[in-house]
């Protein structure tokens, strides 16, 4: 069975995890071939996917620009996968010496791969916690230590709401999230979407049906349900718009619809 170096004793390579399945479609090494199976299989069903990967990173890379002009310095990165080129602490750095992140993973790989990329950096660290536990990734030491929750924070949420499904109470999760913050804080969330798509594309079940066997929920929701998503929070313009529309910092790309099966917005906590 597949072993690399930086997997860590008791990780099962032949079960296939979401972060290593993202980290696939990135153009990653930090997978194993159960990962790449599963990843292939689910672009196969949806072609767009590595490219909607990249708009989803690319997001990532100018929500987090916005929040350091902000004068926001503080991040919490939940469902942040697997560490590479152009993580959030890199890109707030840029412009803002003083940025201080916790990432936030339920991947054991991605967790024991992001401690040791963070090794010595005494402004970042890593948590293995699950967004279906709020308060326990808030109340956890790694936050407590770097992150001051009286003033403004940047909850980023970026390709990961869409793995909860309504059983795991998703508005109650944010909401819970949203309590916590200061004033001034910042929501960023991306989801997946089945609106603006082709009308020949592949039916949703068949995505849906591939993510099941891989052991997760994938749960398309429409703009307007990803809108209800930043209750409690003021929709920064453009508001909740297809991946590249969100403040892009040229011509958007000339992918086609198939970036644009997913939606993106930041939202402010007045």
């Amino acid at each position: 069975m597949e072993r690399s170096a930086w997997a860590q004793p008791g990780i099962d390579p032949s079960v296939p995890s979401l972060s290593r399945m993202y980290d696939f479609y990135l153009g990653g090494s930090h997978n194993f071939e159960a990962d790449r199976a599963a990843a292939r299989e689910a672009i196969a069903a949806f072609p767009g996917l590595p490219a909607l990967a990249l708009a989803n990173r690319a997001f990532l890379r100018r929500a987090v620009r916005y929040a350091v002009a902000e004068g926001v310095s503080q991040f919490v990165d939940i469902g942040s996968g697997i560490l590479t080129f152009g993580n959030v602490h890199e890109i707030a750095r840029r412009t803002g010496d003083d940025t201080r992140v916790v990432y936030v993973d339920n991947d054991p790989v991605t967790v024991a791969h992001s401690r040791a990329v963070l090794a010595g950096d005494d402004r970042t660290d890593i948590l293995a916690a699950d967004l279906r536990g709020p308060s326990a990734i808030l109340n956890s030491e790694q936050v407590g230590r770097l992150i001051d929750l009286g003033r403004p924070v940047a909850l980023l949420l970026v390709a990961v709401m869409h793995f909860l499904g309504e059983d795991d109470k998703p508005h109650e999760r944010i909401a819970e999230l949203r309590d916590m913050l200061a004033p001034g804080s910042l929501l960023a969330l991306t989801h997946a979407s089945p609106e603006h798509r082709p009308t020949a594309s592949v039916p949703d079940a068949r995505i849906s049906e591939v993510y099941r066997r891989a052991g997760a929920t994938l749960v398309l929701r429409s703009g307007a349900e990803i809108t209800h998503f930043f209750e409690g929070f003021d929709l920064v313009p453009p508001g909740v718009v297809p991946l590249p529309d969100w403040r892009p910092d040229g011509p958007p790309d000339e992918e086609g619809p198939k970036v644009n099966s997913g939606f993106a917005g930041v939202g402010r906590k007045g």
